[in-house]
């Protein structure tokens, strides 16, 4: 027999290294052929529901990273409420309609004039489907747990039918009419576009003065005179119909060199400066709200321009005389609104002028912009042509300029119940409070809705014109047709005839021969997803309305938190959502957005095939996602070395409770030593802080901190340290043992349940080498944590210990530095404390020099601090000096003792490690042992 085989050497067939690109697969796997999800569904039958509603991800390309940071956010959330007392359902969810899908279309070559639009649309959702495999394999590898086989799609007849009928409720309501008004509009998309989908760009913009020559100024302002105007944008000039002026404003004819000119009196100096005057002389002065009604002579058409008074008129920019133009501007509009200006549009879907704008026909806007400048230098109206660099609405998705343009669209009123949905947005749970102040924000200031698309692939309005063109919304027909698209998909609306499409025998006054057409345009892809609490939430037994949460990207403000709020208070009158917590976009490592372009992308699949998707769980636990948060290959390796120290910290609780049945070798706590007491006193605190704090309050990264400061600073430097010369060198069924033995399995116990949201496979893992009674972790419920008689006393003693503690390992690393000992089994150690710090070391109840890790012969406690010696080293309530003991090493222990050799058959052990030994190994000492 070998000597090392009397000691309680910990061993586990618990790997060292996780292998998880492997085994996750696995372990997935098997949760499938076990239907743990399901078993969990089932398991929480009868608790207290918890709804995370899914928004939907859009079906195209493989996941990034912020796909994962939310999909593993959200499945950090469902678990943890699932083990905790919550029956917490998870249905996800795709996006599936829109233009990406037509452009991809595009890009494979498919030629959409060659096939019927029904045809097209096929091709559309298989495209879609397809997609949905994808990103659906994507999100499971991530372990994100769900009812995978069921999801919501938007483009699936149940669901296109639960948004017909909030249409029609919204219709029924009067929040949904048809009008001709200035929206934003991409050519390069040829559609009108929501403001989810604008973003701004820095462009050059020619910025020009231009002059109106006065038509009739009322007998206030001379005939010879004309008005001033600055814009950024001459291609909207051909649609001019007014000039705006501000009635509170005071205004001066001016003699500006050899031109009589009408400027605001505050921007004369302005101006002058811009233009180049030499010299301006103010002729007269007059108020903004008597210049109403005046006309002007258009710079180029045969036509005039009405004065209008408007307070958008501001004096930060321009001449406080603003060039109107209904057609191509939301104030603009308003203002020409109220005097019954036309809303001209001279530009066709793609940015090209129609022959409404005599002389420029046939050229995109953006090329008219220097004709335009020539034409007004010709006729002697161009006052300074200069160019400037500013921010510029883009489309989002084409990254092309995009336009003011009116068109005829269909909207939804957002006025008629703004104050309502102001109203709920003060009722949310916003778990980060500037998300309320954004979203109010946005709701107060938002125009009406434009719900319309001029697109092919989407949700059709269902909405037919009788033959005097009347518009037909009726309970009736949209009845009719969420029926038709409940059986037959949305694609029949392109299939059939509009009378077809009519409740049979369906008549209408506007048409007398029976004749009916249907609408062309698709619903926005907002509203597609704005209508997922109808189509989800009260379609699915197993889901509630309103959701207790919606949890995206901060980009969803404007988004889908935006536009689901709008539907479900249109319809229903309360917000879908009882709390909203938002997340921060994932960036490069040195804080750039993470672009194909720059190249510092990184796929997660191939972080995953590297290292595991516990690694980039553990990685969303571990960043502050209310803001934007940084992700690299080196943060992962980082989080990788994290990874490592809880694996090989509950690989060593595993290897070291391998002998240990609980239900007949577990410690009670009353029956513990002082120290394991004051570790199952830190366990407990550690169970709450992380339930209460962490998983409650949706703050992971505060239970990763709580974590890796426990494991690191209490178990491993601290308890899991002393322990070696417990639970290896004392006898199996030791007392000593067990009660380490007991501490170190509810630890590994705890830690498993409440790491399980974040490292389920690990977990899963750790879980298959403990004795519990489920069979898997994930269908185990939190451990539960409480307060212990005398909690704050022991807490109060062990916490000064700790202090103390710090100061011998300071000493005994001085020591070692000095060269004077190696390990601190070697050390010499006196203690000379004050009064204080000697009534802590008799407080403390426990083998002090076990803990610090020093022989036991040559630990003392000297009578005074005062009598320390020159060469110990000072503490503010305690001296220390470290010597070498001049001892033998006991072969079994490795402490240098005094006693070394007492035993004769053992010579070459310490007296303790000889009595266990011949305790429980006679025949090895009978015997002799091997060298």
């Amino acid at each position: 027999m070998k000597m090392k085989e009397t000691l309680q050497l910990g061993k586990t067939a618990f790997p060292m290294r996780g292998n998880l690109p492997n085994r996750e697969v696995d372990w997935q796997k098997e949760w499938e052929e076990n239907e743990i999800y399901q078993r969990r569904q089932k398991l929480n039958e009868g608790k207290p529901t918890f709804v995370l509603h899914d928004g939907p991800p859009y079906a195209n390309g493989n996941i990034h990273l912020g796909h994962s940071l939310n999909k593993i956010s959200k499945d950090i959330i469902i678990r943890s409420k699932s083990m905790s007392g919550f029956r917490a359902p998870y249905v996800p969810g795709w996006d599936t309609h829109g233009l990406p899908i037509e452009q991809v279309l595009t890009n494979k070559g498919v030629k959409r004039k060659e096939m019927t639009l029904a045809e097209y649309r096929e091709k559309c959702e298989e495209y879609a489907r397809s997609q949905v495999d994808t990103q659906r394999a994507d999100f499971k590898r991530l372990g994100v747990a769900g009812d995978w086989e069921d999801p919501y799609i938007t483009l699936n007849p149940s669901y296109e039918a639960a948004e017909i009928r909030v249409f029609g409720k919204m219709a029924e309501k009067g929040y949904i009419y048809k009008g001709l008004k200035p929206i934003y509009w991409s050519p390069s998309s040829e559609s009108s576009l929501a403001e989810a989908e604008i973003e701004y760009k820095d462009v050059k913009s020619a910025s020009i003065y231009v002059a109106f020559p006065v038509k009739d100024g009322k007998g206030i302002v001379d005939e010879d005179a004309s008005f001033v105007i600055w814009t950024t944008t001459p291609w909207t000039l051909p649609a001019n119909q007014a000039i705006a002026v501000n009635p509170d404003y005071t205004y001066v004819l001016v003699q500006a060199d050899d031109r009589k000119l009408v400027i605001a009196k505050d921007l004369v100096e302005t101006v002058k400066e811009a233009i180049g005057w030499e010299s301006v002389e103010v002729l007269k002065e007059f108020s903004g709200k008597d210049m109403e009604y005046m006309e002007a002579q258009h710079p180029f058409y045969d036509r005039t321009s009405l004065v209008i008074l408007g307070d958008h008129v501001t004096l930060e920019a321009g001449t406080g005389l603003v060039h109107t133009a209904p057609g191509h501007g939301e104030d603009d509009y308003i203002a020409g609104h109220k005097y019954n200006l036309e809303v001209l549009s001279p530009v066709d879907n793609k940015g090209v002028f129609t022959e409404e704008a005599p002389g420029f026909e046939g050229v995109f806007y953006d090329k008219a912009n220097p004709m335009i400048t020539e034409l007004l230098e010709e006729k002697g109206a161009l006052l300074k042509l200069d160019f400037f660099t500013h921010s510029y609405p883009h489309d989002w998705r084409s990254k092309k300029p995009v336009i003011y343009r009116a068109t005829p669209q269909w909207f939804a009123s957002i006025d008629k119940f703004r104050q309502n949905i102001l109203d709920e947005v003060e009722k949310v749970d916003w778990i980060i409070p500037w998300g309320k102040t954004r979203l109010y924000n946005m709701i107060r200031d938002r125009g009406d809705w434009v719900i319309s698309r001029q697109r092919a692939w989407g949700v059709p309005l269902p909405i037919f014109y009788a033959e005097n063109g009347e518009a037909i919304i009726t309970p009736e027909t949209i009845e009719h047709v969420a029926g038709l698209f409940e059986e037959y998909g949305s694609n029949v609306w392109f299939k059939r005839e509009a009378k077809d499409l009519l409740p049979e025998g369906f008549t209408h006054p506007g048409s007398p021969n029976g004749t009916f057409t249907k609408e062309t345009d698709i619903m926005d892809v907002w509203f597609d997803s704005g209508s997922s609490h109808e189509a989800v939430l009260r379609q699915r037994p197993e889901l509630t309305f309103p959701a207790d949460m919606y949890l995206e990207g901060s980009d969803q403000y404007r988004g889908w938190f935006n536009s689901s709020i709008t539907t479900s208070v249109a319809i229903n009158g309360v917000a879908p959502y009882k709390a909203v917590l938002s997340q921060g976009f994932t960036l490069d490592g040195e804080g750039r957005k993470m672009s194909k372009s720059l190249g510092n992308t990184i796929l997660p699949d191939k972080v995953i095939k590297q290292m595991g998707a516990d690694i980039l769980r553990l990685w969303v636990s571990s960043v502050d996602y209310e803001s934007d948060v940084r992700v690299s290959m080196e943060i992962l390796n980082q989080v990788s070395e994290v990874y490592r120290k809880i694996r090989n910290t509950m690989r060593f609780l595993l290897a070291n409770t391998t002998d240990f049945q609980p239900s007949k070798d577990a410690v009670s706590f009353e029956e513990l030593r002082s120290v394991d007491k004051y570790m199952m006193v830190r366990l407990n605190q550690v169970i709450k802080e992380i339930r209460v704090e962490g998983y409650e309050k949706y703050n992971f990264i505060h239970i990763y901190k709580t974590v890796i400061n426990f494991l690191t600073v209490e178990l491993s430097s601290f308890y899991l340290d002393f322990a070696k010369d417990v639970v290896y060198i004392e006898a199996e069924a030791d007392y000593q043992r067990r009660c380490m033995q007991t501490v170190f399995y509810e630890t590994a116990v705890a830690l498993s349940k409440l790491l399980t949201p974040i490292i389920p496979h690990t977990t899963e893992e750790i879980w298959s080498f403990l004795k519990e009674d489920e069979e898997f972790v994930q269908l185990a419920e939190f451990p539960g944590y409480e307060e212990f008689a005398n909690q704050e006393e022991l807490l109060d003693t062990w916490n000064a210990f700790m202090d103390f503690r710090d100061n011998v390992l300071k000493a005994l690393e001085e020591a070692r530095n000095e060269k004077l000992i190696g390990k601190s089994l070697e050390a010499k150690l006196t203690v000379y404390p004050s009064e204080q710090v000697r009534s802590l070391l008799t407080a403390v109840d426990a083998d002090l020099a076990q803990l610090l890790i020093v022989s036991p012969d040559y630990f003392t406690i000297a009578d005074a601090a005062e009598e320390a010696p020159e060469n110990a080293m000072k503490f503010d309530d305690v001296a220390i000096l470290v010597e070498k003991a001049d001892g033998e090493t006991c072969d079994r222990c490795r402490q240098v003792r005094k006693d070394v050799g007492s035993n004769e058959k053992l010579p070459h052990l310490c007296g303790r490690c000889a009595h266990i030994v011949e305790e429980n190994y006679p025949e090895a000492v009978a015997e002799g042992f091997e060298e």
